[in-house]
């Protein structure tokens, strides 16, 4: 989402990274340039404003800090500044041992309802037993949404009748809980497409029965500056704890984004990075920061790793990497994410990747059948695949002899890598002997310099 105003960001900061001592003239155009490149990014213009002019304040006159010219200094406050915009420190809802009640408010198409069960697995997950309301009586089929989202992530959804008032709610609730005690229950509300009084006061009297301890707002990223107009409406007569950000895996400008906290003064807690259940994470204000400037964001991937649990991969010897070794690593790296969104979390790589550049997962998807086409003895012994079999292989897997051979060959440079890096390991130089790193082949990717960083 924050691709296109990333490259803005470090397009501008680039060229006073070599400056040992900035003038004000100099700060003062590359703040004009920041706050343009924030106003097109749908940002609040008071946002924009006391941003551009906080870091101008710091950045004026900058002298070189240790090893740090000044223009890298202007970047350090401006990752500062747009650290703090976003939220400064990190903060997610506090639970109690029990009494839980988190309340879900916003407008209808913020996705609002799949929030809600993907909090729902979210927290069964950290232990929480987790009750469903569906008290969404006003869209078609929401209560249904709701129920099938609840069978998925596996936790009971109560579902609020029409005409139902918001003490009858509360008694069915309580009535519930004596039978099969839930230490955290998630009200998805009634929306509309617009604010109305009706809608407000619909909110506040079911509010003021189940007394939640979180009110979160869910806003849609795509809705630009209308979602701060509604965000301060909701925060003004419901009240809000927290917002959730969603869509933040789509082609929105960012600027709700980075203006709803400070516009609000409520903390992000949650953002929506995909359409699956998985696709909600905490949100780490440093993290998006970092990201937003090509500074990557390393935590985040190995976070990733952690969830796909790399760590249980059955990594063999070198020399015994077949393709039932191959298909196992490539599932378990699927379950990170797409690898295009992966690559990107990796310090500088956003900006060596050529523009555009994307990964084809159907490729990925294809390697996968190829593989699961093989009987287990093939997979084990990729030298028994002969013309026949590898025809046979290409007519069950819906794909041609010559992709099955590029296969085969990308496993044996696989192979001559992973054993470059066992040596790498064991400490034993190209001739055997200990205590010597193999000198690396003297390549980087394109686009990037010879020590690895991105060219100039």
């Amino acid at each position: 989402m924050f691709e296109t105003l990333g490259n803005r960001l470090q397009d501008i900061l680039e060229k006073l990274k070599r400056e040992s001592k900035l003038t004000e003239p100099q700060v003062k155009a590359a703040m004009r340039e920041i706050r343009m490149a924030l106003l097109e990014a749908d940002v609040n213009f008071s946002v924009a404003r006391d941003f551009v002019a906080r870091v101008s304040e710091k950045a004026v006159g900058a002298d070189v800090l240790g090893s740090l010219t000044a223009g890298q200094q202007v970047v350090k406050v401006v990752h500062d500044e747009l650290i703090e915009t976003l939220g400064g420190k990190a903060q997610q809802p506090t639970l109690k041992n029990e009494g839980n009640v988190i309340f879900m408010v916003g407008l209808q198409g913020a996705g609002k309802t799949t929030s809600t069960g993907k909090l729902a697995k979210f927290y069964k997950e950290k232990g929480r037993r987790v009750l469903l309301i569906a008290a969404d009586t006003q869209r078609p089929a929401a209560r249904e949404q709701l129920r099938v989202l609840g069978t998925q992530v596996g936790v009971p959804v109560l579902e609020v009748a029409n005409g139902e008032t918001p003490q009858q709610t509360l008694a069915r609730v309580q009535e519930f809980q004596r039978a099969d005690f839930r230490d955290l229950v998630i009200v998805d509300t009634a929306g509309r497409l617009q604010i109305d009084e009706t809608l407000m006061d619909a909110l506040a009297d079911l509010k003021t029965a189940m007394q939640p301890t979180e009110t979160l707002l869910v806003v849609d990223a795509m809705t630009g500056q209308e979602a701060l107009n509604v965000a301060k409406t909701f925060d003004g007569r419901i009240g809000l704890s927290g917002l959730i950000i969603t869509k933040m895996d789509g082609d929105a400008r960012g600027g709700a984004a980075l203006s709803a906290r400070f516009v609000t003064g409520r903390p992000i807690y949650f953002a929506g990075t995909s359409e699956k259940l998985t696709g909600l994470e905490p949100f780490y204000p440093d993290r998006v920061a970092g990201r937003i400037l090509g500074m990557g964001d390393v935590l985040g991937l190995i976070e990733k790793a952690q969830q796909a649990d790399l760590a249980q991969m059955d990594i063999k010897k070198a020399g015994d990497f077949d393709l039932e070794d191959l298909l196992n690593q490539l599932r378990q790296i699927r379950k990170m994410g797409p690898l295009g969104d992966l690559l990107k979390l990796i310090p500088g790589m956003s900006r060596a990747l050529p523009e555009g550049f994307s990964v084809d997962e159907k490729q990925i998807q294809k390697i996968d059948a190829l593989i699961s086409s093989m009987t287990m003895k093939e997979r084990r012994n990729p030298g028994l695949l002969n013309a026949s079999r590898r025809k046979r292989i290409a007519s069950g897997s819906g794909s041609s002899v010559q992709e099955i051979n590029r296969l085969i060959k990308m496993h044996e440079q696989m192979k001559g890598m992973m054993k470059m890096l066992s040596g790498m390991g064991s400490g034993a130089g190209a001739g055997g002997k200990p205590g010597k790193m193999p000198r690396l082949p003297q390549q980087v990717p394109p686009g990037m310099g010879g020590r690895g960083f991105p060219k100039k």
